[in-house]
C-alpha cells in the first residue's frame, strides 16, 4: 500500500492453511491495518497442566492475578493465558526456557501469553514465550492479543468488547496492538489490528 495512491485496501490473506479479511487505512502516522482472526475457541487448562506451566514460568502466587484465571484459547494453534497482578509482576517473568519448551510440547501449546488486564481506559500490558516454535520472546503477538479479547469478553458475558495491549518493552521495542471480539451464532470471533509506520531506509 506504501507504493500506491489508495487511502484504503481491502484484500484477503491465506496462511497456515486458513484465508482471513484483512483491510489497511491510510493514516497520517503511518497506515491502520486490520484482518479478521475468525473463531477462537477457549478452554479451561487441566490442573497439571496450568502448575506445569506456571512453574516454567517461574510465577509465584502473589503474581498471579486473584480472579483472572489461566486459560487456553486457539484461533487454531492454542496457547495459555495467564494473567499476573500488575506490570511490576509482568517485567519481573523469567520463564525457564528449556522447561517451557518441554511443557509446551508435551500439552500441544504454541506458547504462553502473559498478561496484566486492561482497566478501564488504561491499555493491558503482555508478553509472549514461546521456545516450543523457536521464539524466545516475541516483540508483539496479535494472535495471542486477539485470544485475550475473546477471553474477556467470554469472562464478562459481553457481546462486544475491544482492548488494547502494550508488548515489546522488556526487549526495548514498544508497540500496541488493538483487538476487538465479538460474540455471533458460530461463537467468538475476533478481529486484531495496529499502527505500522513505514521507516525510511536510506
Amino acid at each position: 500500500m506504501s507504493r500506491t495512491a489508495l487511502s484504503e485496501l481491502n484484500d484477503r490473506q491465506h496462511t497456515g492453511g486458513r484465508t482471513f479479511d484483512t483491510i489497511a487505512i491510510r493514516r497520517p502516522a503511518g497506515i491502520e491495518v486490520w484482518f479478521d482472526q475468525g473463531l477462537v475457541a477457549l478452554r479451561h487448562p487441566a490442573p497439571d497442566e496450568r502448575a506445569t506451566i506456571i512453574a516454567a514460568l517461574r510465577l509465584t502466587a502473589g503474581d498471579l492475578h486473584p480472579t483472572n484465571a489461566p486459560r487456553i484459547a486457539a484461533p487454531g494453534a492454542p496457547r495459555m493465558l495467564v494473567a499476573v497482578h500488575d506490570r511490576s509482576a509482568l517485567l519481573r517473568v523469567r520463564p525457564h526456557l528449556d522447561e517451557l519448551k518441554a511443557a509446551c510440547q508435551r500439552y500441544g501449546l504454541l506458547g504462553c501469553f502473559v498478561y496484566v488486564p486492561p482497566v478501564g481506559d488504561r491499555p493491558g500490558a503482555a508478553r509472549m514465550f514461546a521456545p516450543a516454535i523457536g521464539v524466545d520472546e516475541d516483540v508483539a503477538n496479535a494472535n495471542s492479543t486477539g485470544c485475550l479479547a475473546a477471553h474477556l469478553l467470554d469472562t464478562a458475558g459481553a457481546q462486544t468488547v475491544a482492548i488494547e495491549v502494550e508488548q515489546g518493552d522488556s526487549l526495548g521495542r514498544p508497540a500496541s496492538v488493538l483487538a476487538s471480539a465479538r460474540r455471533g451464532p458460530e461463537g467468538i470471533t475476533t478481529r486484531v489490528g495496529g499502527l505500522a509506520v513505514i521507516r525510511d531506509r536510506h
